[in-house]
Order: structure tokens, then C-alpha cells, then sequence
């Protein structure tokens, strides 16, 4: 429990977590508040209140109370989460605030714990992760690395109808499902996108959500749907909503969380194998509880 004092020292700290139980998510922040171990110098460490997870000034960066939700419900204390797209590192940070052991990979890593490599070709054993977490690109609006190979460089609408987009995004999600350990989960955060015309009026809209959703459903059960309220200070201003009046479009003012389990039935046990006689035991030894 934090001192009095402590408390003086740090009046911006963010309201207390707790699990959300409704599909609609409202974070108060891009990030919450944690004590954390931090090494100033080597050799020396402190605990740091307040620190954040990933980066403020990383553009289009997961909010941590997201992935913080996620891993309460979805993992345990020692689980390996992974996460193919890692930006500036906010899925590792609340894992280790949480106790679960991250692995993040990016084609442009930001600091040293990320390893470099494309999602669509992922450097780990099959079902070796106990949750993935991914935040993808939603088509060209942020321009996250000069790497040809980027999936943000991908038009969701361009002239091929996204083509390429979404055949990225299918080899992205066939390196999770064989990553991704049997009867565990995943979670994709998406937005769906809007572009105005380059001339005249009106714009393209992709239901990325949607699209990604219906590929992800070929290889993973549903879960649920959860609808994110972002908290964007542009959403605020004036003269964006004088624009969209005036051009009859929607600015964005929510993500989806989609969640899947990935679930894949049991090789069956040839007659002789050891895991045919466990098998066998626990049935004979239920027969006997029955008949007692």
C-alpha cells in the first residue's frame, strides 16, 4: 500500500484496475500505472511508480489497459504470451507487471527485448506460446517502418480490392495457429478505416474488422466481441466534425477486440500406446467410484 506521501509525489497516477465485464470497454488512458524495477545504472536497480507500458510517443500504440484485461482472463502467472507485432513493447511491459513471460517480435524493433522478424515468418516452435496478442496495421495509415516487407504498406483498398492486405494478414494468422498452444487463446485489436477520395467527393470505406474476423474464424472458434471506445483527443475537435458532416462520413470512434480460442481435437491413441492405457486406468477407476 502506497505511503501518504508517496501519494503527494505522484498526483497523476490513473484510476485502479479492475477486470471489465461488459463488451464495452471505455480505457480512461493509453496506459495505467505501475511500480516497476527499473536499472538506472549496472549493478543498481530502483522501483519506479508510475511507469508506463511501451511508449506514449510511439504512434498508433496499443493501450495497455487492453492487454492488461486480456491477460487477466486469458492467462496464468508463467505463461508465455507473444506477440507478432510488438511496436514499442506494451504487451512485454504488462506481462512482466503481471508475472507472464513476454516474447515480442517486430520487422523494425524499437528497443532490445523486441526481436526482429516478420510476423508472417515467426522464429518459434509450434505451440510454444499460451497467448498471442496482435495489433495489425488497419491498411496505410501509419507508416511504421521503411521495410518494403511492412504490412502497413498494404492498401486494405487498393486496386487489387486489398488483395494483398488480407493475404498477408491469412499467413500472419496461420504462424499464430501454429504457435499458439491447443485450448488457449488469442485476441486481435482492429479498426475498421475510412479514406476520403483524392479528388472529389465522398471516400472508400473497409470493414477490416469484419474481413479479419471471417479469416480468422476458418482456423479459431469465437470467443466474444468486444467494442473499445477510443479515447482520441481528435474525435474532440471541431473542425474534424465539421468535415465529416460535410463529406457523410463517420470518424472512428471504436475498435474491435476480437477473441478466439483455438481448439483442435485430440489425436487419438493408437490400442497399445501409453496414452491408451491412461486412458483405460481412469475409466476403469470411474467405473469403481460409480460402484461404490
Amino acid at each position: 500500500m502506497p505511503s501518504e506521501k508517496e501519494d503527494r509525489r505522484a498526483p497523476h497516477l490513473k484510476p485502479t484496475l479492475r477486470v471489465m465485464t461488459t463488451t464495452l470497454w471505455e480505457y480512461p488512458s493509453q496506459h495505467y500505472d505501475a511500480t516497476r524495477t527499473t536499472p538506472p545504472s549496472p549493478g543498481a536497480s530502483r522501483s519506479v511508480r508510475g511507469a508506463t507500458q511501451g511508449s506514449k510517443h510511439y504512434t498508433g500504440a496499443t493501450p495497455s489497459w487492453v492487454v492488461w484485461q486480456l491477460l487477466q482472463r486469458y492467462t496464468r502467472e508463467g505463461d508465455t504470451v507473444l506477440d507478432p507485432m510488438c511496436g514499442s513493447g506494451t504487451t512485454l511491459d504488462v506481462c512482466t507487471d503481471l508475472n507472464r513471460s513476454g516474447v515480442g517480435f517486430d520487422l523494425a524493433p524499437s528497443r532490445p527485448d523486441i526481436t526482429q522478424a516478420d510476423a508472417r515468418h515467426l522464429p518459434v516452435a509450434d505451440e510454444s506460446a499460451d497467448f498471442v496478442f496482435i495489433d495489425p496495421p488497419y491498411s496505410t495509415h501509419v507508416d511504421y517502418s521503411d521495410d518494403p516487407r511492412c504490412i502497413g504498406k498494404l492498401d486494405a483498398a487498393g486496386e487489387d480490392d486489398g488483395r494483398a492486405y488480407y493475404d498477408a494478414m491469412g499467413k500472419v494468422f496461420a504462424q499464430i495457429d501454429r504457435v499458439l498452444r491447443n485450448r488457449r487463446y488469442l485476441a486481435l485489436y482492429v479498426s475498421d478505416s475510412w479514406r476520403k477520395r483524392s479528388q472529389g467527393p465522398g471516400g472508400v470505406f473497409m470493414p477490416i474488422g469484419f474481413e479479419l474476423f471471417a479469416m480468422l474464424r476458418t482456423r479459431f472458434k469465437p470467443v466474444d466481441i468486444i467494442c473499445v471506445v477510443r479515447q482520441n483527443q481528435k474525435l474532440g475537435k471541431g473542425n474534424w466534425h465539421k468535415a465529416a458532416e460535410e463529406g457523410n462520413f463517420f470518424l472512428r470512434g471504436f475498435n474491435y477486440l476480437l477473441i478466439f480460442k483455438k481448439e483442435r481435437a485430440e489425436p487419438s491413441a493408437a490400442p497399445g500406446s501409453a496414452r491408451a492405457q491412461s486412458h483405460r486406468s481412469a475409466a476403469s477407476r470411474s467405473q469403481r467410484d460409480s460402484a461404490r
